[in-house]
């Protein structure tokens, strides 16, 4: 117990000086939101994918803010109308305008319901008729799920991280492509570096590990990212990937915290990570910014471009993935 107590007090110490520490500084990502860029998306039709909760529910609400129309795509139609009913309020609590189509300053919130696990689900999304589309956020995820399988048979990680969101951006690309300039942001993880792809076990049907399975799905994140702005060279699409950081979500929902730990944990991460709103300032970046406009195939953190490893970076690798992956989901038979 006593050494408990020790780790328990350290680590309070720790996070009082390090919360003391941002308050002097501050957060070192940029901030879009505020000031003279209050209509800087207005006109302009968004899609974010898990927009309910965590960096999703942030990025729609600052992205909101600018004057875009915001289309929720979320698995839980209840859960992301109940969301939808608390970031209008908040907006209007916060001075701002109603929302609305109408609206000269916030803009317009849309809830649809989108199954990633679900190849039928996701193909019913993109058959409902849009004038444009100027932005697609592929920001809904899964992390370290016990082995389970999608609809359609895949395991649930690679499933809904990766397949579910390539056929989601291959089905919308004629979308894209007629609204240009338009763009394409992609939501990784940092631990991207330890996953591998296994062609010869996609889906993870010889072995299982969950966190090796969400690690080679953020690594698909990433190789998708870099064929696709192979591909649409030219077309004024861009599209680009990102890493949030460590951030305070329900992403790690699966993990299992004893119960005498948690009060540890928590003040762990109350201490040492992002906000959700922190978090989505890249996302906000990479959808948003005059700074990027043009710039396609990169890999951003706390929106600057960073490094990728070398296996990140393999085309050949990139190109055979995109294959299966259209075949996988039925793109090609």
């Amino acid at each position: 117990m006593a050494v408990a107590t020790v780790a328990a007090l350290l680590a309070a110490l720790g996070g009082a000086l390090w919360l003391a520490a941002r308050r002097f500084v501050g957060p070192s990502v940029k901030r879009l939101h505020r000031g003279g860029d209050s209509g800087l998306m207005h006109g302009k039709t968004v899609l974010i994918t898990g927009a309910n909760s965590g960096l999703g529910r942030a990025t729609a609400a600052e992205l909101l803010r600018l004057g875009a129309r915001v289309i929720m795509g979320c698995r839980d139609r209840t859960r992301a109308e109940e969301a939808a009913v608390q970031l209008r309020r908040e907006i209007c609590q916060a001075g701002g305008p109603e929302l609305g189509p109408d609206s000269s300053g916030a803009g317009e919130l849309v809830v649809k319901e989108l199954d990633l696990a679900s190849l039928r689900s996701v193909r019913s999304f993109c058959q409902e008729e849009e004038p444009r589309l100027d932005v697609l956020i592929n920001n809904a995820g899964i992390f370290q799920c016990p082995y389970m399988k999608t609809e359609d048979g895949f395991e649930m990680q690679f499933g809904v991280n990766h397949l579910g969101h390539f056929l989601l951006t291959n089905l919308l690309l004629g979308l894209l492509k007629s609204s240009a300039p338009s763009r394409i942001v992609v939501v990784t993880s940092k631990l991207y570096k330890y996953g591998d792809i296994n062609f010869e076990d996609l889906n993870s049907e010889q072995n299982y590990n969950k966190r090796f399975c969400y690690s080679r799905s953020k690594l698909a994140n990433i190789l998708f990212t870099r064929e696709l702005a192979r591909r649409l060279e030219g077309t004024n699409v861009t599209v680009n990937v990102l890493h949030p950081g460590m951030v305070r979500t329900n992403l790690g929902r699966h993990i299992h915290i004893p119960l005498l730990v948690k009060p540890l944990f928590n003040l762990v991460t109350w201490a040492f990570f992002k906000t959700p709103l922190e978090g989505a300032q890249t996302s906000i970046y990479l959808a948003s910014s005059p700074e990027v406009e043009g710039v396609s195939g990169k890999y951003f953190g706390d929106c600057k471009e960073e490094e990728l490893l070398p296996k990140a970076m393999d085309e050949s690798v990139a190109g055979k993935l995109w294959d299966v992956s259209e075949v996988m989901v039925g793109i090609l038979k």
